[in-house]
């Protein structure tokens, strides 16, 4: 009797396990299919961002997420006022974030540590792949999601693959595993009742994969039963026909780019999603656009897919030259000159195209590059190669950089980096094969058009940054832009209102960043007596008057934005719209939009946004004191920085009575920092607070040097800002360096600095070396 219950026991256990591990496999798999089924419908860059998320919520459900702990994750706050002893290696900003980690008991010690161990920290943080490597000393023991805070505030760059890591060891490697579009496969979920909708790339056409799919079913053009509409302006109508047609006999109906049509699909193509009961057994339909505000109907009902392009330099070169034939070569009077032309055309587009993921360091704007262009310059250089004996490059060059690829770029800057890149890639040693970039040299021209591409295949080396003239520094600022965007994407998907992942509730973090900026506001400026004090309105004057007259208006516009706020969270005043903005703001961070409209442009977080605040409002208040010219002026801290230019131009041409409309400005870099100046300069002024980004100034040569590795921005000394006539002689071994209020640089340029260098122009404008007035 004894053994038989213990076998019953032995039975009743077994088959608890049993029951357990089914579950368990149930659970993973069901998972697992909803994660394919939603990645199948979403870009590369935001799979990761899903993964990520998915994970935290399970580990969250679990009780195995600390909500402080993942809020520091993604928002990575900073501490203030905290001088860092570390800055030969590490940077401010990841210096004030360590310091904000010791708020938690179990990096009590981190700040410390660092400091102590710096030679040991510093090896690790220098190291190509750091995630993969253990911290140094007792900090190797910390558990998996620890250690991603502190890659987190020590290398940002490395988060995307510090997570795919941890995503991969909590849920498994199939998480983080991209699968290849496969429409064959994604054809099971499709029926009369549920289209397909394809989220478009540049450079991806989905009909292609879609009538090599119909095939297998019978479904083609010259069948009757396949339906192809582009929409546009008069093809609602021929849409509408194609799609009631196929719904009542039968066949596929694909409607492309259904968002230029918004009134048309937001009406007929809405309402005809959402009835599509007692369609032909056969229908089937197929929707694309790029990514837009499309009804909300169409997208649930739909399966959606994406397929992107290749990236990179390599895939994309490769992509470029497989239209081109040997029957186009031959077609020419020069085929070997127009196989290098066209070589040489080929890696210009593919630059253009890849150059855009280094932001607008890459790229001061978006441009729209597409193959067309490509082929047009391809077709006008056969053109002009039939007409001239020899090769016109000049022509060449001003067709292709002002015309064809020029007609798109509508910035300054951007302009002369398309001529720069031409005026390197389309010369006589072209023709006889050079090397265009470190590590790559164009091919001959005597081969086929196979030869060519098997050089490619063969030759092109691993891409860097070099290969576009950049420093390999701006592959770390590539990653950290792609980092901060993946974090930013997680945060907007944290829920709203209620406590979630982040602990406290959406109105308790509110309310605790409105009463700590409401402490820290300064009283306002006192305008008539400051105006009653000036002697004499000079252009100096003038530009710190108006200064003080734009941080008073922002500072009450703040003041009376949390106070009515205050009274709505107490329930004194009903909450309106702008009010609801600005506690989600306040709750999240970020600067509150109505703040940026009577503000300054600026790319930090609000916790250092109000440090900013307050060192130029301090400049502004110590300015009031004898109202003379700074020392040296912080130029970074005003709202308008143009208008201090001009002030310093005023004054000297008045001086020297000069016409205003010849003269300009020019700058002398020193040698000293702010605190070494001694006195206002007597022939111009003294301003300080630049950074310079993709290079750095040598105090020793007084020139333009390469940057240091791992140092993204590179303090500038003071730099005086003088005003001359203009001469219309550009100055000898100088380079134009614009002048950028941020990092968004485009619209936020001020003007340009002449520096010293030692090297041609032409490669800083490739490394796109730019002063920038705020680093965030």
């Amino acid at each position: 009797k004894g053994a038989s219950e213990e076998i019953a026991e032995g039975n009743e256990e077994s088959a608890k396990t049993n029951l357990t591990d089914r579950v368990n496999k149930l659970i993973d798999s069901s998972c697992y299919q909803c994660f394919s089924y939603v990645s199948q419908g979403l870009f590369e860059r935001h799979k990761l961002v899903f993964a990520c998320q998915l994970c935290f919520q399970i580990l969250a459900r679990s009780g195995d997420l600390i909500p402080e702990m993942f809020e520091f994750l993604i928002k990575a706050p900073r501490a203030s006022g905290i001088d860092n002893p570390l800055n030969e290696w590490l940077d401010d900003a990841s210096w004030l974030t360590c310091n904000s980690l010791k708020n938690f008991e179990v990096f009590e010690k981190f700040p410390d540590d660092l400091v102590g161990s710096s030679k040991r920290f510093r090896e690790w943080f220098e190291l190509e792949r750091p995630e993969e490597q253990a911290l140094p000393g007792d900090w190797r023991k910390l558990p998996e999601f620890e250690k991603l805070l502190i890659i987190r505030a020590l290398r940002t760059d490395r988060m995307s693959e510090a997570l795919t890591s941890f995503v991969k060891n909590i849920m498994g490697a199939k998480y983080v595993t991209s699968q290849a579009f496969s429409l064959e496969k994604s054809y099971s979920d499709v029926s009369p009742q549920t289209p397909v909708f394809f989220i478009l790339s540049p450079g991806v056409d989905p009909v292609k994969d879609t009538e090599k799919l119909g095939k297998q079913y019978g479904i083609a053009f010259d069948n009757g039963n396949f339906s192809l509409v582009s929409l546009g302006q008069g093809q609602e109508p021929v849409a509408e026909r194609a799609v009631e047609s196929s719904f009542k006999n039968g066949g596929w109906a694909f409607l492309q780019n259904i968002h230029l049509t918004p009134k048309w699909t937001g009406g007929y193509l809405e309402k005809r999603c959402d009835d599509l009961e007692g369609a032909h057994d056969d229908f089937r339909m197929f929707l694309s656009a790029e990514p837009a505000k499309l009804p909300i109907n169409i997208l649930q009902v739909c399966v959606k897919l994406t397929n992107e392009p290749p990236e990179g330099l390599g895939p994309n070169l490769r992509k470029n030259w497989l239209p081109f034939s040997d029957d186009f070569f031959e077609s020419s009077a020069k085929p070997g000159e127009l196989k290098s032309i066209t070589f040489a055309l080929c890696l210009f587009h593919a630059v253009a195209i890849e150059r855009k993921k280094f932001g607008p360091q890459g790229w001061n704007r978006v441009y729209p590059f597409n193959f067309g262009d490509l082929t047009s310059c391809a077709q006008v250089a056969m053109n002009y190669l039939e007409t001239n004996t020899k090769v016109p490059w000049d022509d060449l060059r001003y067709i292709f950089g002002e015309i064809m690829y020029g007609g798109h770029v509508t910035d300054h800057f951007d302009r002369r980096l398309v001529t720069t890149y031409l005026m390197g890639y389309m010369h006589d040693d072209l023709l006889e094969g050079f090397q265009i970039f470190p590590g790559f040299q164009t091919p001959q021209n005597s081969g086929n058009a196979k030869d060519i591409l098997e050089h490619i295949d063969t030759t092109f080396p691993q891409e860097s940054p070099t290969a576009f003239g950049l420093h390999p520094n701006a592959e770390i600022g590539f990653r950290l832009m792609q980092a901060e965007t993946m974090f930013r994407n997680v945060q907007e998907l944290q829920p709203r209102g209620s406590a979630g992942m982040g602990g406290l509730s959406l109105t308790e973090k509110a309310k605790m960043q409105l009463d700590d900026i409401v402490e820290k506001l300064p009283d306002s400026f006192e305008i008539v007596e400051i105006l009653e004090r000036v002697e004499e309105r000079t252009p100096y004057v003038n530009v710190f008057l108006q200064e003080i007259e734009r941080m008073q208006t922002l500072i009450q516009k703040m003041k009376s934005s949390l106070q009515e706020l205050d009274l709505g969270l107490r329930g004194d005043l009903q909450i309106t719209e702008n009010m609801e903005s600005l506690m989600s703001a306040l709750a999240n961070g970020v600067r509150p939009s109505g703040w940026d409209k009577y503000g300054y442009p600026s790319k930090r977080v609000l916790g250092t946004w109000i440090l900013d605040l307050l060192a130029r409002q301090k400049q502004l208040s110590d300015w009031t004191g004898d109202m003379s010219l700074p020392k040296s002026t912080w130029i970074s801290g005003l709202f308008n920085p143009q208008s201090f230019l001009t002030s310093v131009m005023q004054t000297t041409a008045r001086k020297n009575d000069w016409p205003l409309d010849k003269t300009v400005t020019q700058t002398e870099v020193t040698k000293k920092t702010a605190e070494e100046i001694n006195a206002a300069s007597k022939d111009g002024a003294f301003v300080h607070g630049l950074f310079m980004e993709g290079a750095r100034w040598d105090d020793k040569s007084g020139t333009i040097e390469e940057s240091r590795p791992k140092e993204l921005f590179a303090k500038m000394p003071v730099i005086l800002i003088k005003a001359a006539m203009f001469t219309g002689v550009e100055p000898k071994d100088t380079y134009l360096c614009p002048v950028y209020k941020t990092q968004d640089r485009g619209p936020t340029f001020v003007f340009n600095a002449g520096l010293r260098t030692k090297s041609p122009p032409s490669k800083w404008i490739l490394g796109g070396v730019g002063l920038l007035m705020d680093v965030a």
